[in-house]
C-alpha cells in the first residue's frame, strides 16, 4: 500500500484509536467495542478498512475474531514525519 493510502486510512480518529488499542496486543472485536465505547458495526466497519490497508490482521478462534496490529505500512508515514524533526522537545539551554 502506498503511503498516501495509509494517510487516508489513519485520518479517521476511530481507526487511530483502534491502532493505539492494538499496540498492547491482539484483541477481539468485542474488546474493542467495549474499550472504545463504540457500536459493534462501527468497529467492524473500521476494522475492515484497516485490514484492507494491511494495518491489521485477523485470525479466527472459534466464534471470535482477533485483530493484531501490523505496523509495517506505517513505516512510510514515520519516515515522512522524521523529515520534520518533530521528535521529543529538547531542553532549552
Amino acid at each position: 500500500m502506498v503511503t498516501d493510502d495509509v494517510f487516508a486510512v489513519i485520518a479517521e480518529a476511530t481507526r487511530r484509536d483502534i491502532l493505539v488499542s492494538l499496540r498492547s496486543g491482539d484483541k477481539a472485536v468485542g474488546e474493542l467495542v467495549e474499550e472504545l465505547a463504540a457500536s459493534q458495526p462501527t468497529i467492524s466497519k473500521h476494522l475492515k478498512v484497516l485490514r484492507e490497508a494491511d494495518l491489521v490482521s485477523m485470525r479466527a478462534q472459534g466464534q471470535k475474531r482477533y485483530y493484531a496490529l501490523n505496523p509495517k505500512p506505517l513505516a512510510g508515514v514515520a519516515s515522512w514525519l522524521e523529515t520534520f524533526d518533530v521528535g521529543p522537545a529538547k531542553p532549552a539551554d
